[in-house]
């Protein structure tokens, strides 16, 4: 059976009597008190009504608990209920059961109270759930949708760190679709421009001067980014079965974490959990710094260009590493939580 939390909102009414009438049940010639009526709503944490669900109404004047169950709206109702103090008792399959706090119910007519939905609620959050052992893709999806969430102050993608030691192995289509998640992110095209304005100003490439020179750096300088990230984060690991992530170590001494940062871009982790050389990363560098031959000035190309972006490719990502060590950690939004 698949467990899951069960918010069950109760709206319970009670009866009230009227001073005359306390004060005439004070008489010994005073008819018995008049029974109550106990109703609800049972909800879920979506605020769905439960049908279905069992509802059971315990107190010390009972000498059997009743029972009943809720109708296809979740709606419940125990008529005929004496004066004293109760308990309601809700469960149903696939949640967590919920007790309600003691019910006083008073003699005569009842009304339903008011503001216990707020209250029920707050007291259902610090409930505990057991869960059925997630699988190891399941596991690589949770991790994959926090990691989305990482950004450097706030607003800076940081997606391919790790700061759990022992994460679950990335499926392919997680690896494209953190490649994507990084590619097509507003931040990257906007760090594009910024890097394309710098290029323009130092007149590199050689493109023309302009407009039209700038959307050409533009269009280069994301095309190597892109080509980098599908070939280096999508393509060969998927293939090669590597972990494209930086895996944040965190401990240790200094020298331990600067080498395993600088280590990084030629050592991976194999999706078997086993370090080996990192061909997806070399790979994509190298893959990258060969396609922008294709659409670089022809004074630009050759020999000198492969290897001049390879090896800037390849320093940066050095670079990167190590400052993920020890500064960029610090300030990514989510990374404290798994310090």
């Amino acid at each position: 059976m698949k467990w899951g939390v069960l918010a069950l909102v109760v709206c319970l009414c009670g009866a009230r009597i009227s001073k005359a009438q306390e004060q005439q049940s004070l008489s010994p010639d005073a008819p018995k008190p008049q029974p109550g009526i106990i109703v609800g709503t049972v909800f879920d944490v979506n605020n769905d009504t439960v049908p279905r669900a069992t509802v059971v109404l315990e107190g010390p004047a009972m000498n059997d608990p009743r029972t009943v169950e809720s109708n296809d709206n979740g709606f419940f109702q125990f008529k005929n209920v004496e004066p004293g103090t109760y308990q309601v008792t809700v469960s149903a399959e696939g949640f967590a059961n919920w007790t309600s706090p003691a019910i006083t119910l008073k003699p005569g007519q009842y009304e339903i109270l008011t503001g216990s939905k707020l209250n029920i609620a707050k007291a259902l959050t610090t409930i505990t759930v057991a869960s059925p052992v997630a699988s190891p893709e399941e596991i690589a999806t949770e991790q994959v949708k926090a990691e989305e969430q990482q950004r450097i102050f706030g607003f800076i993608p940081n997606f391919y760190v790790s700061y759990d030691q022992n994460a679950a192995p990335l499926t392919a289509k997680l690896k494209f679709q953190l490649a994507a998640k990084v590619s097509f992110d507003p931040i990257t095209f906007i760090g594009v421009g910024i890097a394309s304005a710098a290029e323009q100003a130092g007149s590199h490439p050689n493109y023309p001067e302009g407009a039209k020179g700038y959307a050409e750096r533009y269009g280069a300088a994301y095309a190597n980014g892109f080509t980098d990230i599908m070939i280096g984060g999508a393509i060969l690991p998927s293939l090669l079965h590597q972990d494209p992530r930086y895996f944040y170590q965190g401990k240790g001494t200094g020298k331990s974490r600067a080498l395993h940062a600088l280590t990084s871009p030629f050592v991976c982790r194999g999706d078997n959990g086993q370090r080996q050389p990192n061909y997806s990363t070399i790979g994509g560098d190298l893959g990258s710094a060969a396609i922008s031959n294709a659409y670089y000035p022809a004074s630009n190309r050759g020999l000198g260009l492969f290897f001049g972006n390879f090896l800037i490719n390849t320093g940066q990502r050095a670079a990167a590493n190590l400052a993920q060590e020890f500064i960029l950690s610090k300030v990514t939004h989510k990374a404290r939580n798994h310090d």
